[in-house]
């Protein structure tokens, strides 16, 4: 079976597709599949005590994905396909979006059908679909992908001089861990619903160490050096996703209203210091170049942007692989021992 390096591999929460059946409609009892079997106005519902697992997946140049061995779901070796975005509307209207990947044999046949919710779904509540993209699907699940700090995060110029993300400018020098002082080369920003996958995690003050509350993607990963190995890792260096911190307490995520993120793009994928902790930038990759600009996605196409050769990328832990209830304690203590 093909190995993976950690940097590439990327979980999805997602639901079989069992967990959704048709409970009104033209396809009444069925469980939910892919574009061309959908029927727009069926009534969906999500079945009592469903529960999302973590489809662990690495992207591939033909746009497909390949289930990796660490998966909760899923065949590791199997092909992926995003399908299509779905949108449900429920009684009170609210909408909810829905990306939909289908696994594939080799011979190209369906083994299962995937819903990735990007904002909770409620069990039991009628959920009618009025909306199926099979356009932009890409560009949704780059958007989940894509690391962000959020507004009012303090960034260490190369100065010193601690600057509120949404003051800097492309050009502006920024302090890295490991070339010193480099450019911004893009700043992206967007406004989005703080639910489910783009609801951010607030990593509270003095928890590792910073300052001030910072509060950042659920992707994003943050650098910890490791004075004594206390999670057992191998080395003194280890990336850590900021969704695998959550702990309920110093540690938390903040479901409900409107989150302002900020994207960060340098020529080299770097790592930054904001409030003090030693966090990455985005990743130019295959899962996050749908939501890039025209032209940075041309130079990621073309090679002469290369994010995917830094030696810590292949430093990244997850919760599972530690086994850590709580994985700050331990930090905090790994860091100052």
């Amino acid at each position: 079976m093909q190995d993976f390096a950690p940097s590439s591999v990327f979980t999805l929460p997602a639901y079989a597709s069992s967990a959704l059946r048709v409970s009104h409609g033209a396809n009444l009892g069925d469980a939910l599949s892919f574009a061309e079997e959908l029927v727009l106005d069926d009534t969906y519902f999500l079945k009592g005590g469903a529960r999302s697992a973590r489809l662990a997946v690495v992207p591939g140049r033909s746009g497909a994905f390949t289930i990796a061995p660490a998966t909760e779901m899923g065949t590791p070796g199997c092909q992926l396909h995003l399908d299509s975005c779905l949108t449900f509307m429920s009684p009170d209207g609210i909408t909810t979006e829905a990306l939909v990947l289908v696994e594939v044999d080799d011979a190209g046949d369906v083994l299962e059908v995937y819903a990735l919710p990007l904002s909770p779904l409620r069990p039991k509540t009628e959920l009618t679909l009025v909306g199926v993209d099979t356009e932009n699907p890409q560009t949704k699940l780059a958007e989940v992908a894509c690391v962000s700090f959020t507004a009012g995060t303090h960034i260490t110029m190369a100065s010193g001089e601690q600057r509120r993300i949404e003051d800097l400018q492309v050009g502006d020098r920024v302090l890295t861990r490991d070339d010193g002082p480099q450019e911004l080369r893009w700043i992206g920003q967007s406004t989005v619903r703080a639910l489910g996958e783009f609801a951010p995690v607030l990593i509270a003050a003095g928890t590792l160490h910073n300052a001030n509350d910072l509060v950042v993607s659920p992707e994003h990963r943050l650098f910890v050096y490791q004075r004594t190995d206390e999670l057992g890792a191998g080395r003194s260096e280890v990336l850590i996703k900021a969704r695998d911190l959550i702990n309920g307490s110093t540690v938390t995520q903040l479901d409900g209203g409107f989150v302002e993120y900020y994207q960060l793009l340098f020529d080299d994928h770097q790592i930054i210091y904001a409030e003090g902790i030693a966090a990455e930038t985005l990743l130019a990759d295959l899962r996050t170049s749908p939501a890039l600009p025209p032209e940075v996605a041309e130079r990621l196409r073309s090679g002469t942007l290369r994010h995917s050769d830094r030696s810590y990328l292949e430093f990244s832990l997850s919760k599972v692989e530690t086994g850590e209830v709580d994985m700050t304690s331990v930090l905090r203590r790994a860091s100052t021992g």
